[in-house]
């Protein structure tokens, strides 16, 4: 399999404080994964490390197979939009392009229009910043973030502090950059709701630890709806299931069976337990909201 981006252990200590403690994260080329926490979990700093923009305390990372140390050689190749982007407030929007464009050696005003173009921002190159929305200001924020052609993007919260419909804008755009440029997305977001809309894959991150890792078809699973049992004997429960056909099931806290099929047949479920002598302690229909199953990992209360 192969991995563009890996970090072993990647760690960053503030004094006595891990804000990002031993993360290991792997991702595939192509995929939009989707690195998800509570406001002051660590996101912002170990997107920082990923840029260049933080030493690491430990650990290492690789990106393209290359260490992370050989700066020079990946600049051009990794993206960055994190927090706010860093805009020329007086200065129109094409002229922020083409600072940028110089900063990194190009001169190609043709690809900086093509990239305006791209973000939804044809017509407004000569519009000062100042004067754009915030929506519009996070699309320059992105069209700055391709001017060096990038491989890899890392957008770090770009939907916070937009109204519902410039939330669905950036969304559509970053799906957009994916298929047609074939780019590799790492996007940050306290919102799983909506980062579930784009992103084939997930992180957890928690008080700066990553406490779990999986893929769209995993949290779409994990959160549809379901029957949770209560036997007093899960493993022959599990056999009796087996025995009615039922295949789709997965034993939680080896005591609750949750069973993803036949969800209007729970009554026959107990009456075949009942038969093999097994008592059914509770049984309950259940569909957990994604923000729901976000907080139930994570343990604490909506930000």
């Amino acid at each position: 399999m192969e991995y563009i981006l890996e970090t072993d252990n990647l760690t960053k200590k503030y004094g006595n404080i891990n804000a990002v403690d031993h993360v290991s994260i792997h991702v595939q080329r192509g995929e939009i994964y989707g690195l998800i926490g509570r406001n002051g979990a660590g996101k912002t700093t170990f997107f920082k490390m990923l840029a260049g923009l933080s030493k690491p305390t430990a650990g290492q990372f690789t990106i393209f197979g290359e260490p992370a140390s050989n700066t020079v050689k990946l600049r051009d190749r990794v993206g960055v939009l994190i927090e706010s982007p860093g805009l020329f407030n007086s200065m129109t929007t094409f002229s922020n392009m083409k600072i940028q464009a110089l900063s990194l050696g190009m001169n190609d005003d043709g690809y900086l229009h093509e990239l305006l173009n791209d973000v939804g921002l044809s017509g407004k190159e000569n519009v000062k910043v100042k004067k754009l929305s915030m929506g519009m200001r996070q699309r320059l924020g992105i069209a700055l973030s391709l001017v060096g052609r990038p491989d890899i993007l890392l957008l770090d919260e770009p939907i916070n502090g937009l109204d519902p419909q410039g939330i669905v804008e950036i969304r559509e755009l970053i799906g957009r950059l994916s298929k047609e440029r074939n780019i590799t997305i790492l996007i940050s977001s306290h919102i799983l709701e909506e980062l579930s809309k784009i992103a084939t894959r997930y992180g957890i991150i928690h008080n700066g630890q990553l406490i779990d890792e999986f893929t769209h078809q995993e949290l779409l699973k994990r959160c549809s709806e379901r029957i949770e049992i209560r036997p007093s004997d899960p493993t022959k429960a599990c056999t009796v299931l087996e025995q009615m056909g039922i295949t789709e099931y997965k034993v939680v806290d080896q005591s609750i069976i949750q069973v993803f099929e036949r969800l209007t047949e729970s009554g026959e479920i107990v009456l075949e337990l009942a038969k093999n002598n097994i008592k059914t302690l509770s049984i309950a229909v259940k569909n957990e909201a994604l923000e729901d199953y976000f907080l139930s990992i994570t343990g604490g209360a909506k930000t």
